[in-house]
């Protein structure tokens, strides 16, 4: 009895202390740390097996119509007093809808360069998300990141790697006929929900010469499990997440691609091999890269080795 309440004492103390650290953390990070609490139980989440399509991504896509069991703006929002700095706001064309994009204004010399479509990550664009992209201005190429719809009070309903789509491949066409960027070396690259959309880009267009993505979700499945509140989409019909998931139209890449995760992110390990190796069953030059980190700080490196992958193509 004694042994017992000594045990009892012990772990009541254990899950204080650590409920306790919790909540400083939370006080001192807001958001952030809230955050981590939710990739930590995404990355806790059970690996969920989904078929390969044999039906190309970009025909389906076609085909389909999601149905909005909630239709409205991103459920993420934005900071209204952030204010992106150099860097010029344009407006780009996504079917029927005008949407604003961020890009490197033209150098002014007459050159053109090779240019990179980075996707965002998180369902808002905002502090942090143009200087991500850094490392590839420094590199050489013009950068463009574009505001998709629903978010920051743009038109457009938020459809959760669906309908979001169409805006990639739009916002790819107005980089691609800027006159300082060369239009046969053009990249697609994003973090997090912005490296999702790179995979299905990539799948969806030929435009791009290569692409990188960076802890993008292969499987949405898993994704809806963990962040339920960004399922604003019928989850009780597979071709809903099917549409969404990279994973289920592994053999539609139509470009080399690297799917960059860290070595923290125990989810992206399983998911993320799947999709490469049922790409490469089919020829396509897929591979899944494990990097140093978790799912922030492994950008640096990913986002290096990247640029290393870009210019080889």
């Amino acid at each position: 009895m004694v042994n017992d309440s000594k045990t009892n004492n012990l772990v009541l103390i254990v899950v204080a202390v650590a409920a306790a650290a919790a909540l400083c953390l939370m006080c001192l990070c807001g958001v952030g740390a809230a955050v981590f609490v939710r990739l930590a139980a995404r990355t806790a989440a059970p690996v969920l097996q989904m078929d390969l399509q044999e039906e190309d991504y970009e025909a389906a896509r076609r085909r389909f119509q999601t149905k909005l069991v909630r239709a409205g703006p991103s459920p993420q929002p934005a900071d209204p007093s952030y204010r992106p700095r150099a860097a010029q706001e344009i407006s780009y064309r996504s079917r029927e809808l005008t949407l604003k994009a961020y890009v490197d204004p033209s150098p002014g010399d007459g050159q053109v360069r090779p240019a990179v479509l980075f996707l965002h990550g998180g369902f808002a664009f905002g502090d942090g998300d143009l200087e991500m992209a850094q490392p590839y201005r420094d590199a050489g190429y013009v950068v463009m990141v574009p505001v998709l719809r629903g978010e920051n009070g743009q038109p457009g309903n938020f459809t959760l790697f669906c309908d979001e789509v169409d805006d990639v491949l739009g916002a790819g066409e107005a980089l691609a006929a800027l006159d300082y960027v060369d239009a046969n070396r053009l990249y697609v690259a994003g973090h997090s929900a912005g490296g999702t959309l790179t995979m299905l880009a990539a799948m969806a267009s030929a435009r791009f010469r290569a692409a990188a993505s960076l802890s993008g979700s292969p499987d949405q499945r898993g994704f809806v499990r963990s962040q339920p509140e960004f399922a604003v989409f019928d989850t009780s019909d597979r071709r809903e997440f099917q549409i969404r998931s990279p994973l289920a139209y592994a053999s539609s890449f139509k470009c080399p691609i690297r799917l960059f995760y860290g070595s923290a992110e125990t989810w992206a390990k399983v998911t993320c091999a799947e999709t490469a190796q049922r790409a490469r069953q089919r020829g396509l030059d897929v591979e899944a890269v494990m990097v140093p980190g978790d799912h922030f700080t492994s950008v640096p490196e990913a986002i290096r080795r990247s640029i290393e992958f870009f210019r080889a193509h």
